[in-house]
């Protein structure tokens, strides 16, 4: 099993007031992947406590927590014992996580917002 670093930068997202998108705000996760670039389930099971998020953004303090799953729902879980502060992922276990690729995030506004994976690399 081996971990990731992934880095995605918040992309374009029409209609919202990031419309041109902003590379300083995004999510870096450590996690597993498949040699095709999802996530592995079996290896995040091994792995839970490493696997990490640290939302960022140049207006407010850096968040970290942890990638969490709940069934099949995947979500960026920030420690408070609330689900208020959870960010759910929209079907990130579908997703190939690879440079240029496209993960849709709901934000801590409940905002679904569009990032690209800018940074793949092994820990």
């Amino acid at each position: 099993m081996g971990l990731f670093r992934i880095v995605m930068r918040l992309a374009r997202n029409p209609g919202t007031v990031f419309a041109d998108g902003d590379d300083h705000r995004g999510y870096t996760l450590v996690a597993p992947l498949t040699p095709d670039g999802h996530l592995d389930e079996k290896a995040y099971a091994k792995a839970r406590a490493q696997c990490t998020v640290r939302r960022f953004a140049p207006d407010e303090d850096p968040a970290t927590g942890l990638l969490s799953r709940r069934g099949e729902r995947w979500f960026f879980d920030y420690g408070d014992e609330a689900d208020t502060d959870e960010e759910p992922v929209y079907r990130l276990g579908e997703h190939r996580f690879a440079v240029g690729e496209y993960v849709a995030v709901t934000d801590e506004e409940r905002r679904l917002l569009t990032y690209k994976v800018t940074e793949v690399q092994p820990v």
